[in-house]
């Protein structure tokens, strides 16, 4: 790392480092304008669950809004990460950010036209799916294009705050506009603030492959990112160690369970327990000054796994709301700092032409991973019972990482100063 890049992490810094966003206004444009786009993003899904429920009275025909999600996700992770390494990455961008913006103007149309249909709701939340699935490969792949690799933790953790702040801020803001105005307000809002993510994307340089990959970027295929992930033993780790925290103690589907069964709770408890790993995470970012003077990212993220399964463990020794809240925003904290480390690691020791398949692995990872952690625990409550499934899982999490250590000696040694894939 160079001097100027360790200057702009000063000793004491504790908030989070804003260096990325003085020192490139095209990654001040694209942070802003996904900071405003995923808070509208995140009015229209609570929109649209309280729409599809007030059409059907069933809380399934709410779930199966999150299968039209991820489905998509999952099919599509891999292949738009191929697609991202093959054509202008900014204008795969544009377009799947202009198809998200023609979505959100779909809602707010036919919901201004008088239309009443759930099918017509579904559709629409995969079609948004679909353009997440091209647009995030290609969004991901940018930054290290657009940043010094010194400013890529402190970028990492601003992505961060954007995504919790989207997940926190945008169902809050959701639930006050349909209630004071109504689903067509919630709708042409997150139209209106798709703009902005549009306009960052339009105002970005062209992001063609590598001239030393041009070669190979018109045959582009997954095949030959799973080829490369294959021989990549610290890259494979970023990925074994957020399963080993996503599956296994992943407490997320018994939250409804255990507000009843341990606090005494009701759905006011389940919202409590589920927004505060998201608070955590925020503050993890907030305070993500002291990231960027971290050299050991491998080392790192193990330890911040370990903590998200120790925190998730007491949580399933907890009877008390509090102390089960405070846990659970430990463990959020502890997944940011993971987060920001793993994306990292992807961004400066992967080539630049196979970047958008490797960030088309971690679409899949991040989407896939929670929903199996969701039926691991459910089926191991059903069979135990949640206080064994939260807390045995969480103690799982932590042996597996430290097999994963053990294993993965090279993973412990990853330097920044020197990335190796």
């Amino acid at each position: 790392m160079t001097e100027t890049a360790k200057q702009d992490v000063p000793r004491t810094r504790i908030l989070a480092d804003l260096a990325p966003l003085r020192i490139s206004p095209d990654y001040r444009r694209l942070w802003f304008g996904n900071t405003v786009s995923w808070i509208g993003q995140g009015m229209t899904a609570l929109a649209v669950s309280l729409q599809v429920y007030d059409l059907t009275g069933s809380a399934f025909s709410v779930g199966l809004i999150g299968l039209c999600s991820f489905v998509p996700l999952v099919l599509l992770g891999l292949y738009s990460g191929a697609v991202a390494d093959t054509v202008d990455r900014r204008k795969l961008g544009l377009i799947s950010a202009g198809g998200s913006f023609v979505l959100s103007l779909t809602l707010a149309a036919v919901t201004f036209a008088g239309v009443q249909h759930v099918g017509l709701l579904y559709a629409v939340v995969a079609l948004q799916a679909v353009c997440f699935a091209l647009n995030s490969p290609a969004r991901s792949s940018m930054i290290a294009r657009l940043l010094p690799a010194g400013q890529l933790p402190a970028a990492n953790a601003l992505n961060a705050m954007t995504s919790t702040t989207g997940g926190l801020a945008g169902p809050m803001l959701g639930g006050l506009i349909v209630g004071w105005w109504g689903y067509k307000a919630a709708y042409t809002v997150d139209a209106v603030t798709f703009t902005a993510s549009l306009y960052a994307m339009w105002r970005l340089p062209s992001m063609l492959p590598d001239r030393g990959a041009a070669k190979d970027a018109k045959r582009a295929s997954v095949l030959d990112g799973l080829r490369f992930l294959g021989t990549r033993p610290n890259l494979r780790m970023t990925f074994f160690s957020d399963l080993a925290a996503m599956v296994l103690a992943q407490p997320r589907a018994l939250f409804p369970v255990v507000a009843v069964l341990w606090f005494g709770g009701d759905a006011k408890t389940t919202g409590l327990l589920v927004a505060a790993p998201a608070l955590g995470a925020l503050l993890g970012s907030v305070f993500s000054g002291w990231l960027g003077r971290v050299r050991r990212h491998g080392l790192a993220v193990l330890i911040a796994v370990s903590c998200w399964g120790c925190a998730i463990a007491l949580f399933g020794l907890t009877r008390q709301l509090w102390p089960g809240l405070i846990m659970l925003a430990l463990a959020g904290c502890a997944d940011s700092v993971s987060m920001v480390f793993r994306s990292t690691m992807l961004q400066a020791a992967v080539p630049d032409a196979m970047r958008g398949r490797l960030q088309g692995v971690f679409i899949v990872v991040v989407a896939g991973g929670p929903r199996l952690g969701d039926l691991l625990a459910g089926s191991v409550a059903d069979l135990t019972s949640p206080a064994v499934a939260v807390t045995g899982g969480g103690l799982a999490c932590v042996l597996v990482v430290c097999l994963l250590g053990l294993r993965g000696r090279g993973f412990v040694r990853y330097d920044a100063r020197d990335p190796q894939p």
